[in-house]
């Protein structure tokens, strides 16, 4: 029994070793390129940067960039709440979508690899050259442009959308689902990974548990809630924080948007970095908290 135990406790050594070997470039690269400039940006924050010729002065202002982001900047404080309620609300739709399309993908039938090859196009094609091939190319927007006046008065949602107004059903709440039906070309984009990371949970999941569910009388959807989504259930706290971090670095983001602005077009780099920073801030909390909701119910096996 005791040499199980030594056994185990080796493999787990192993296993952990293993973990740290494999996110030691990241490591390495974070604290030689960006732990300066973290700080760096840090202190701009809290001065008014004076640029020069090759150089840039910073002025101790204390908390001034603070207070005018939120007090006198007219946008900042609207687009910062409007971002998060846009993170909250697409990270759901994202996390639904991807948990629901890898359970197809993990399915028997005909040119499932070819499907899957599909559902990964999209991280290709939001990532590096292709993405910005797709963002300024005229061919594109004029394709873009002829299908939505090809669809124009021929919403899916529009109907219905009308009918729960008119009833006075939930309008907020619809209006926001609505949105991300419309926008489900948005949500299969940023769904890649996720996909990914679910499917390759859901091939872990060993056959007989299901033959014994069925045995005792389970059915499908038994099976789903009871076996499938504890096991994966570690996974959803990976794509979660993933998606929030994914959402935060998109190139429609209004917030980054306004900080870019400031930054390259004001050369304002004291108010951008106090505006990062609040975002920043903001982000991590988010991301604490609700990792400790969801972690609370991560089911844990060995």
């Amino acid at each position: 029994m005791k040499k199980q135990k030594n056994k185990l406790a080796g493999l787990q050594k192993r296993k952990a070793i293993s973990g740290y070997l494999f996110i030691s470039p990241f490591i390495l690269g974070f604290l030689v390129f960006m732990v300066k400039p973290l700080f760096q940006s840090l202190y701009m924050s809290f001065c008014e940067v004076e640029l020069g010729a090759g150089h840039f002065n910073p002025v101790w202002k204390g908390t001034f960039n603070y207070v005018n982001a939120f007090t006198v900047d007219p946008d900042f404080t609207s687009k910062l709440i409007e971002e998060l309620g846009r993170m909250f609300v697409y990270s759901l739709a994202i996390m639904v979508f991807s948990f629901f399309v890898a359970l197809i993908l993990n399915g028997k039938f005909a040119g499932r690899a070819f499907v899957r090859a599909i559902f990964f196009l999209p991280v290709i094609l939001s990532s590096g050259v292709i993405i910005g091939l797709e963002t300024n190319n005229s061919v594109m927007d004029q394709l873009a442009q002829t299908i939505e006046m090809s669809a124009e008065g021929i919403s899916i949602t529009a109907v219905l959308e009308d009918l729960l107004r008119t009833a006075n059903i939930g309008t907020k709440v619809f209006e926001k689902v609505f949105e991300v039906i419309d926008n489900i070309y948005d949500v299969a984009i940023m769904s890649g990974i996720q996909i990914i990371i679910f499917l390759s949970g859901l091939q872990t999941i060993s056959s007989s548990m299901y033959e014994a569910a069925s045995i005792e009388g389970c059915t499908k959807w038994e099976s789903l809630w009871k076996i499938t989504f504890p096991m994966v259930s570690g996974l959803l706290l990976v794509n979660w924080i993933y998606t929030i971090i994914d959402f935060c670095m998109r190139t429609d983001n209004q917030v980054i948007d306004k900080i870019s602005t400031e930054m390259v077009v004001q050369l304002d780099y004291g108010f951008a970095s106090a505006m990062s920073w609040v975002y920043f801030l903001i982000v991590m909390a988010y991301v604490a908290i609700t990792s400790l909701i969801i972690s609370k119910g991560v089911y844990y096996y060995d």
